[in-house]
């Protein structure tokens, strides 16, 4: 075994050396891209599998119409059970993904551990199986820099190169995960501004095109938000479409403004069991009341997106109520006011995972509150539908203050291109409106 591992290492230096003379930095790099972006891919179609395998197992003996006790435990179990593996398996810190990946590549510090691979995923599977209402998107693109990182130590690259590295596998961590390309070469560029040529550039959306290919093709050639009930834009609701625009920008600074106070609530719990068992706790009661928010709530937003309305009532204590009138626009109500609580108690309190899915999913809900509440009160006719999809890219675009990544994961993630143009006026007024605010709002994901 020894002689095998000593000939492959002497072929590689010969390899490594060959590459060094015949091969410029230009035309590896986009090599390496590559690789990235199948691996990250391949990491993130793995990682989806995982989440879904472990939330159908605590999901799938639970009453549709009527209470499920069982939701005040299972989200305190997983919570604990990510902050354990944190502390006593791995000995490091993974929350907030993104925010530690921006301050990484601030300090110059491109050479990332080689456990960062695995282990952001393993605890956010533990956080996201068990409830936690949260994405899953934080963790893999950690993931996806190490990777990055990883193989450009490998490949002995220079210290200008191992940075265009983490960010393709940031990037095409995030591309993987929601198999949008452009959004995730966007996340590098919009959210964790790196400066990158043209050249770099190109190499990135090579990783990303590259990883959003993988997962697509490793999930069967599916899309997890199916919105198979898309309508052409009716110009004539453009006045509703401005206004859920500010809507969304309005909800925006609300829920940063949450989302930060508890982050520093939770931030000031020293003992991290107290930190751990509080933030489940919040967890727990949130998902028992509204248990729609458990997880990371793709397929409750395609069961709205596609008519499915009662999705949103099932196993709670609102199960038997109406889907037409107030009853289930309350219900969205309560839900658009406390996602921010439950997303917070998944990311803040010990839970690893991340803050674009929240977005989604909060942005969806309100764009069904803001038209049935219109359509009730004076009596229209807007779809409801398609003003859940316009929020999704609304409430992302100023919470996140990211409005090309929100707009383009939104149409990407569901082929949601004939209402580019009102997903394009949607984000932009809600951007613009959170930056009418001088005080930050939150922190970018």
């Amino acid at each position: 075994m020894s002689e095998i591992s000593s000939y492959i290492v002497r072929k590689f230096e010969t390899f490594l050396s060959w590459r060094s003379r015949k091969v410029n930095d230009q035309a590896f790099l986009f090599t390496l891209a590559f690789l990235t972006g199948v691996v990250s891919g391949a990491f993130a179609a793995l990682l989806k599998v995982v989440i879904r395998h472990i939330s159908l197992f605590w999901t799938s003996g639970m009453h549709i119409h009527g209470v499920n006790i069982p939701l005040l435990a299972i989200p305190v179990v997983g919570i604990l059970l990510t902050g354990i593996y944190q502390r006593y398996v791995i000995h490091a810190n993974l929350t907030h993904g993104s925010r530690r990946l921006s301050a990484d590549l601030a300090a110059g510090n491109y050479s990332l551990p080689s456990y960062l691979t695995y282990a952001p995923m393993v605890a956010s599977s533990l956080t996201l199986g068990f409830g936690g209402s949260a994405g899953s998107e934080g963790p893999i693109a950690y993931t996806g820099a190490a990777v990055g990182s990883n193989i450009g130590k490998l490949f002995r690259v220079s210290p200008r190169m191992m940075m265009i590295m983490v960010g393709c596998g940031a990037g095409a961590g995030i591309a993987g995960i929601f198999k949008a390309p452009m959004g995730g070469a966007l996340f590098t560029l919009e959210v964790l501004k790196m400066q990158l040529t043209t050249m770099s550039v190109m190499a990135l959306i090579l990783a990303c095109v590259t990883s959003a290919m993988t997962a697509y093709v490793l999930s069967g050639y599916t899309v997890d938000l199916s919105y198979v009930q898309m309508h052409q834009f009716d110009a004539s609701v453009a006045p509703w479409i401005i206004g859920l625009g500010i809507v969304c920008g309005l909800y925006s600074v609300y829920y940063s403004y949450i989302m930060a106070l508890m982050d520093r609530t939770y931030g000031r719990i020293r003992n991290p069991w107290i930190k751990n068992g509080l933030s489940g706790l919040v967890l727990a009661v949130l998902l028992f009341i509204f248990p729609a928010m458990y997880g990371e709530g793709y397929g409750m937003m395609g069961h709205l997106l596609n008519g499915d309305l009662h999705a949103m009532m099932n196993c709670s204590a609102f199960s038997r109520m109406a889907t037409d009138g107030w009853p289930i626009v309350l219900v969205a109500g309560g839900i658009v006011l406390t996602k921010c609580f439950a997303a917070s108690a998944s990311n803040c309190g010990g839970g690893v995972a991340g803050d674009f899915a929240p977005t989604l999913f909060a942005g969806c809900i309100l764009g069904f509150f803001f038209a049935s509440s219109v359509n009730l009160i004076f009596g229209l006719d807007l779809p409801v539908s398609g003003f859940a999809f316009m929020g999704m890219a609304g409430v992302m675009s100023g919470a996140i203050r990211a409005p090309f990544m929100a707009l383009f994961l939104t149409v990407e993630m569901t082929n949601g291109f004939i209402l580019f143009l009102p997903l394009l006026v949607v984000a932009a007024i809600s951007y613009g409106v959170v930056r009418l605010f001088n005080k930050p709002v939150y922190y970018k994901e």
